[in-house]
């Protein structure tokens, strides 16, 4: 299926203080069943593992990818065990639910619930899906990009990205680095949740200690090595938000009706610090958010971090 690609409302674009030439476009990434971007890899990884024999898969995810895979494998006939850590977002492990998947819990965060996925892979015998490596998941995103060139009919000056595990930024660069090469691309991470950040900079991996960010599928504290370098080669510019940024741009979004996570947040609030005129463009990566969360970030965002 094919996203929309909408001009943003203008009470929204006042709401950002967006001014000079500089118009404002949202790619509805969450415009899908299960409300996420994250299908785009998982079916074509799944398909994958199906084609070579697999009966079943294992991954990791705090929410959305766990969705998109258990949906994938729904899809193709396999069963799907989904390993998360204990905070979950509820509404995400409804969705996963949903998807007939098994969900294991345990864990501070999602590497260390990475770890006992993989663990309990290699015992079972099952291929570990695990998010932001497989090839196939970049070919999926990369295709974000080329929609977004077509419905537009012009380069646009920038493309605005939430970066989590890198997977999505790497499909949509390698899609912008040749079909517009022109077009600037802008990471945006947690600033509470900077191991991205810190490992771009430095060109290697870099592990923080924590990853204390509302936005869960911001909230990476190991770096994946292939992702890393993958994104230096791309040479995209990073930006950082903080959890106030986040749960303001969460407000903005919902002043015109649209309901959307932290980390979809991430784009509109890396937008404030955009420069460049002409065509913005930012990635609406999903609206799968737990409902007090939601109120907390639309009624009181001074009350998150700064």
């Amino acid at each position: 299926m094919t996203t929309p690609l909408e001009r943003a409302p203008e009470a929204l674009v006042q709401r950002i203080e967006l001014t000079g030439s500089r118009e404002l476009y949202l790619k509805r990434e969450d415009d899908h069943e299960l409300g996420a971007f994250k299908w785009r890899g998982a079916l074509p990884t799944v398909q994958g593992y199906r084609d070579a024999g697999a009966s079943s898969v294992v991954t990791a995810s705090t929410g959305n990818h766990g969705a998109a895979a258990a949906w994938a494998c729904k899809q193709l006939g396999l069963s799907c065990v989904v390993y998360g850590p204990e905070h979950c977002s509820r509404a995400k492990l409804g969705l996963i639910r949903g998807q007939g998947a098994e969900i294991i819990l345990g864990g501070a965060d999602l590497d260390e619930a990475k770890e006992s996925a993989r663990a309990y892979a290699t015992q079972a015998g099952h291929p570990f899906f695990e998010d932001g490596v497989e090839p196939a998941q970049f070919e999926g995103y990369a295709q974000i990009a080329l929609e977004l060139i077509e419905q537009l009919d012009r380069p646009p000056a920038a493309v605005v990205v939430p970066l989590g595990n890198g997977a999505l930024l790497i499909g949509v660069g390698r899609a912008l680095s040749t079909s517009s090469p022109d077009t600037e691309l802008i990471a945006v991470v947690a600033k509470d949740a900077p191991a991205m950040a810190r490992s771009i900079e430095a060109k290697r991996p870099i592990e923080t200690a924590s990853c204390e960010t509302f936005a869960d599928g911001l909230a990476v504290r190991v770096a994946i090595p292939s992702a890393v370098d993958a994104i230096v080669r791309l040479g995209c510019r990073v930006v950082e938000v903080s959890e106030r940024d986040l749960a303001r741009a969460v407000g903005d979004y919902a002043s015109v009706g649209l309901r959307v996570e932290g980390s979809a947040a991430a784009a509109l609030a890396g937008v404030r610090q955009v420069t460049c005129d002409g065509a913005l463009v930012a990635l609406v990566t999903g609206r799968n958010i737990d409902d007090a969360l939601h109120t907390r970030a639309v009624e009181r965002p001074t009350s998150f971090p700064d």
